[in-house]
This record gives structure tokens, sequence and C-alpha cells, in this order.
């Protein structure tokens, strides 16, 4: 018996120190709280001790927070509405004020999103649509966070930044946009296949008129080259001709033969006819009279 009390004073010494000491991490800051009422603020990382059972540590956070609104619907000052989510960043400027008004992270978010929602409503409702989507977005949110900064502070909050996460437009508005903007891609697509099939003509008509141009030519030279053989061929048959009158006639005579002769056609001809008498005679003359000029007579 005389045992136990000893290890149970040095219990209960332990557990009352335990209850006593705390650190503040680097990323922390402690509310110390008696009876509900705050008698110390602790910003700083460290040991530090408190009165077991009589004070209680509030820790709360140091970093910079963020937090994410839900989506919300806007209304334009052209009447245009649009679906915006907007994220924020901030920090507990003052741990009193915030522990007394808003309490903890989850009543902080509720706060910093009724406030970013009025001020956001109200820079949006101040501009046209095509002005908040380019034109004056960056300053528009500067006009926001600087107003919710401004309001937060009564809660402890110091807001760095409000910024726009996503921008929609309503379901039933997206369907009527997407049909326009597919309608306005078809008129430009059919302008340009438009402009395309006018420029394919021109193209066409050029190619055409080059060709006939080169064909007109191309036949002029043929003609005139054409000409030109046969006056060549001409002045051959000419010399030719005034050279040996009967050797001319008789080649002329064999070609005919040739051409006539190579093709499947009857012919009537009387006996006494010109074309025949090479037939009875290479000569072109009745049996047994003399040869023509170059031919020797002979058989061959």
């Amino acid at each position: 018996m005389t045992m136990l009390k000893p290890l149970l004073v040095l219990f209960v010494v332990a557990l009352v120190a335990l209850q006593s000491v705390f650190i503040i991490q680097e990323w922390e800051q402690g509310l110390i709280l008696e009876f509900g009422k705050s008698v110390r603020i602790i910003q700083e990382p460290g040991l530090y001790f408190k009165i077991p059972l009589i004070q209680d540590l509030i820790l709360l956070e140091k970093r910079i927070l963020v937090g994410e609104a839900r989506p919300a619907e806007y209304i334009t000052l052209d009447k245009k509405r649009l679906t915006v989510d907007t994220v924020s960043r901030w920090q507990i400027d003052q741990p009193l004020v915030f522990f007394q008004t808003v309490k903890n992270y989850s009543g902080a978010i509720a706060r910093l999103n009724d406030i970013t929602f009025a001020r956001l409503r109200q820079e949006i409702g101040n501009h046209n649509f095509k002005e908040f989507i380019r034109e004056e977005r960056e300053r528009i949110m500067n006009q926001v966070t600087s107003g919710t900064e401004e309001q937060a502070r009564r809660f402890g909050i110091k807001v760095i930044d409000v910024r726009i996460k996503r921008v929609d437009l309503p379901e039933e508005v997206q369907n009527s946009v997407f049909a326009r903007m597919k309608a306005e891609r078809e008129r430009i697509a059919k302008r340009y296949r438009a402009e395309g099939d006018e420029q394919a003509r021109e193209i066409r008509a050029s190619a055409d008129k080059d060709k006939e141009i080169l064909l007109a030519e191309a036949y002029r030279q043929g003609q005139f080259l054409k000409g030109e053989g046969e006056a060549e061929s001409a002045k051959i048959y000419a010399d030719g001709f005034s050279q040996d009158v009967d050797f001319f006639g008789f080649m002329r005579r064999l070609e005919a033969y040739k051409n006539i002769f190579a093709k499947d056609t009857t012919f009537l001809l009387r006996p006494d006819s010109s074309l025949l008498r090479f037939l009875e005679s290479p000569y072109g003359r009745s049996t047994g009279g003399s040869s023509p000029a170059g031919f020797s007579g002979q058989k061959q």
C-alpha cells in the first residue's frame, strides 16, 4: 500500500505536466482561453505552458488557406447569364477575432463565400458580358478582391486574392450558343468553299486557255512542217519525173498496184485499161515490143 501512493502521485504529476505543456509548430498559432475568455495569443513556434483544467488551447492555421466556392449564377449588365466558379486565398490574421466571429475553418469559408458572391454579383452586374469575359476581367477581379478583403477584416481574416476558376454559360443557354456558333462556322466554311470553287474555276479556265493556245501553236507548226514536207516531196517527184518519165510512171503504177491489190476489193476494168498494161508486160507494152528507156528488156 505504501508503494502505491508514490506511484499514484507520480502518475498524477506526469498527467498534469502533460496537460500543461504544448508545442506550437511553425505553421500554427495558438489561442489560450481561460473559462471561455482569451488570455493569451501565441504566434511564434516553440514550447509553452498552460494551466491544466483551467486554460484551454485553440490551435489555428498560420499558413495561407484556399477556399473554393460553389458555382453560382450571375447576370451581366446586358442581361447575359453566367455560371462562375471562384477560388479565394486567405489566412487568419487576428486569431481572437476569428475565433469569436466564425469559430473555425468551415464558418470562415461560409462567410467568405457570402462576401465574394455579393461583391462579384455587384461587379458583374455593372459590366457587359464581353467586358467581363475579356477586356475588364482582371480589373473586375481586383475590385472583388479589394471589397472582399475589406469586409473580411471583421472576421479576423486577411484575403490575399480572389480568382475565377471557371466561367460557363447555363446549360440551357449553352445549347443555343453552340447552335449559333455551329451556324457561324458553317457559314464561314461555305464562304471558304465558294471562294475555293471560284479560284478552281479560274485555274481551270486559265489551264484550258493555255491548252488551246498550245494546241493551236502545235497545229500551226505541224501544218507548216507538213507543207514543207509535201513541197519537198513534190520537188523530189518532179526532179525524178524530169530525169526518166517512163521509170517514174512505172513506179507510180507500182504504188497504185500496191494500194489497190492490198485490199479485199473487186475491180471491173476493160482489158485495154492502161492500169493493166504492166500486168501483161513489165515494160507496159505488148509482148515482143521494145523495152522502155532504162530497161534492158530481159526478164529476170
